[in-house]
């Protein structure tokens, strides 16, 4: 079951789910959703020193990743075709009971804004700044500004508490991040 609006503000005000800074909801709460902000760190590949992504070549990927802090004032320009990780203004901090849904707006989707490949499930027990996967998949570069409504997550009920939510996984790679993290891909043991 999808929590509704009511059902995420009484989420909120229990310290159920945890975002901080606390969202400005007569902006940023939906009907079934609640608006995260883009935050300003910005990481990008440096394609230009590194032809190719070899998962089996050593390189660790933050080490072929450009880290860029825009001022709060300024603009980040998406072009066509690039790919950039970002990370929301708010820190999300999932109970154990709930799934956490990423969405791109749908008014950013209309300019080619894509704002998640393919991770759009955050685990219940997930604490951190969500990671942002942003593609501009449109033919005209894309003006992002720090602070801007970029994406919606919707909050899921499990049927029971999990037995192992992601706080508790050894293998919980993005536990905590408080930046655009890299993928961490080559840590798996099937690369």
């Amino acid at each position: 079951m999808i929590l509704s609006d009511r059902d995420i503000k009484q989420s909120l005000e229990s310290g159920r789910i945890k975002v901080v800074p606390s969202p400005e909801l007569d902006k940023q709460l939906g009907a079934c959703t609640l608006d995260m902000r883009l935050g300003n760190v910005f990481s990008v590949f440096e394609h230009s020193r590194y032809p190719i992504l070899d998962l089996r070549s050593g390189i660790k990927i933050d080490d072929i990743m450009t880290s860029i802090t825009i001022p709060d004032c300024d603009r980040f320009i998406l072009q066509p075709g690039e790919f950039a990780l970002a990370m929301t203004i708010e820190r999300l901090e999932l109970p154990d009971d709930l799934v956490g849904r990423i969405d791109g707006r749908s008014s950013l989707g209309r300019l080619g804004l894509i704002i998640h490949g393919t991770a759009s499930t955050f685990e219940p027990g997930w604490k951190g700044n969500p990671t942002l996967e942003l593609s501009n998949i449109g033919r005209m570069p894309i003006a992002l500004y720090p602070g801007m409504r970029i994406c919606s997550f919707t909050f899921e009920m499990l049927s029971s508490p999990a037995e192992v939510p992601y706080d508790k996984k050894m293998s919980a790679k993005y536990m905590n991040q408080d930046g655009p993290l890299p993928s961490k891909i080559i840590d798996d043991d099937t690369v």
